[in-house]
């Protein structure tokens, strides 16, 4: 069972990443205009997010929040975690769009865009995989 659910949230990770990457490039083309630079955002936060989710997984396998009244696996660290990795994504890609626009303010706009379309999506991305068996042999 372990590679089945190994093998789901592999598959969750790149739909994830594949939507992900999808909405920036819309979202920069139609802000910016330019498909180019839509492409050119989408493509370059692939390699960052990667980068990025990375060390956030880590920092956060690292915390031990029981010790200040927050169970390790609870909703709290859940709903903390999942805030934390919302601002450094957003961030992330309010930073790259700047720097390849050369615009501050098209940069914080991408953004912002990004941080509504992005969290519907996910929600949607998230209620797609849980009415699909994929990776949970035993489901019903």
């Amino acid at each position: 069972m372990k590679d089945h659910t190994r093998k789901r949230h592999i598959a969750k990770t790149i739909t994830w990443r594949i939507v992900g990457t999808l909405d920036t490039i819309l979202l920069s083309w139609l802000i910016t205009g330019n498909p180019l630079t839509g492409l050119k955002i989408g493509f370059a936060e692939v390699i960052t997010k990667m980068i990025l989710y990375y060390f956030h997984e880590r920092v956060w396998f690292s915390i031990n929040l029981s010790e200040k009244g927050i169970i390790r696996e609870s909703r709290k660290r859940h709903v903390l975690k999942t805030f934390t990795w919302r601002g450094v994504g957003t961030l992330d890609t309010m930073l790259l769009s700047w720097l390849i626009t050369g615009n501050p303010l098209t940069g914080l706009k991408i953004g912002l865009a990004e941080l509504l379309t992005k969290m519907i999506l996910y929600y949607l991305h998230e209620r797609f995989w849980y009415r699909i068996n994929y990776g949970l042999p035993n489901r019903n």
